[in-house]
């Protein structure tokens, strides 16, 4: 977590309010930083149902391991964060501190060990000694409270410089449902499935296969169209609970992925992951613009997309940008790397509302100054078609500073 802000941070946050059968506490246990909480527990009401998608990394955390077992018995009780310690990388110790910690989560809670989820984020390949916390939870779940959200968003952080939060209210069946969400990322960011760690909860009724196809559907264009710095995560975890409380207002159960009456709702959850996974493009480590690429005239949209994420990584656009420098050539140069099909000739670049390419040449109205005076915005869009077909993409990242290099240089000290 960093003294200092990012200038793209909100200026104000999101007020969460309480989730009916979801409680929350967090502890300072001190696992790697000083005078901070480290450690978030979620407490759920029984027959709470959970989906989650995770890191496709062939490096996975202990904790993402642990996560995926319990998973397809769709129920969840416990939620135990822990920042500072990826515990990836750490084998047979590392397994031992997910048991510890699972054991002692289950006796707070209650519950079965197969109804609590982990997660942890942090230095990759220090053990994690669980002995430092799991102590902590018996506490943490006689003091936890349903209003704790702003506590919990602050928990998770690592160098992150600002907590993420998002909230939606909207109805199912005319009955009213809340929609709360926390992330934690700025570096180390692009995902494959979600993203760092995300936890959004509602108290919706609904079953846990029907949360499985909205929240996969939903991290296509928010967790998975967002990237920092073109690495992903060993530790990505987005996980959604359904409380299910609002059945006792008169909302009934959702068991079809198909019930239109799911379509309001499907609209705010998507909101709430691209709300989230923008805060955590506009927090990259860092980071001073936020870049928005768009790409169409594609063969398909997933090579629209493979192209887009083609120019938001490349790390010569992205400093580009970031010295506020309009060099249109490097998104040339970004498309015809990305090994997907695309015609020289056929290709127009937008910085903005301004054609900067078209043709094959520079576009004979591009004007210098007014790109140049574009480029000193704190928003950024860029848009490249290819002129082959309909497919079309959009991803979001942010520009590559010293600042950067200097965060990830001493990470570990």
């Amino acid at each position: 977590m960093s003294s200092k802000i990012s200038p793209l941070a909100p200026k104000s946050y999101a007020k969460l309010p309480p989730i009916e059968g979801l409680r929350i506490a967090t502890a300072e246990a001190g696992i790697k930083y000083k005078g901070r909480t480290d450690l978030l527990v979620m407490l759920f009401a029984e027959a709470t149902e959970i989906a989650g998608v995770f890191t496709r990394s062939k490096c996975p955390s202990a904790a993402v391991d642990f996560c995926r077992a319990n998973l397809a018995g769709g129920k969840a009780r416990a939620l135990v964060v822990n920042s500072g310690n990826a515990n990836a990388f750490t084998g047979r110790k590392g397994r031992e501190s997910t048991r510890i910690t699972a054991e002692a989560a289950a006796r707070a809670a209650g519950c079965s060990e197969a109804e609590v989820f982990l997660a942890s984020t942090g230095v990759i390949g220090e053990p994690l000694d669980a002995g430092r916390f799991a102590h902590l939870l018996g506490d943490m779940a006689v003091s936890a409270r349903p209003d704790r959200w702003p506590d919990a968003g602050t928990a998770i952080m690592t160098t992150d410089t600002f907590p993420k939060y998002a909230t939606a209210t909207v109805e199912l069946g005319g009955v009213a449902v809340t929609i709360n969400g926390i992330a934690k990322g700025a570096g180390m960011i692009a995902p494959d499935m979600a993203t760092m760690l995300s936890f959004v909860a509602t108290d919706a009724p609904i079953a846990a296969p029907v949360l499985q196809s909205l929240l996969s559907a939903g991290t296509a264009k928010s967790f998975n169209a967002v990237t920092v710095d073109s690495d992903t995560s060993t530790s990505d975890t987005l996980l959604l609970f359904a409380t299910g409380a609002a059945a006792r207002r008169g909302a009934e159960r959702v068991v079809d992925a198909g019930d239109a009456r799911l379509a309001p709702f499907k609209r705010a959850l998507n909101r709430v992951l691209h709300s989230l996974a923008l805060q955590v493009v506009r927090d990259g480590e860092g980071a001073r613009k936020q870049i928005e690429v768009t790409v169409t005239g594609a063969k398909s949209s997933r090579s629209a997309k493979r192209v887009a994420l083609s120019i938001a990584n490349s790390p010569l656009v992205k400093t580009a940008i970031a010295g506020e420098d309009a060099n249109w050539g490097r998104v040339v140069m970004a498309v015809g790397k990305a090994g997907e099909p695309a015609e020289r000739d056929l290709l127009s670049i937008w910085f903005g509302d301004t054609r900067v390419a078209h043709q094959g040449e520079r576009d004979p109205d591009y004007s210098e100054a007014a790109t140049s005076a574009y480029m000193k915005n704190e928003e950024i869009a860029i848009r490249a078609d290819l002129g082959l077909g309909n497919g079309k993409a959009t991803v979001w990242t942010c520009d590559l500073t010293k600042e950067y290099v200097e965060i990830n240089g001493d990470y570990r000290s």
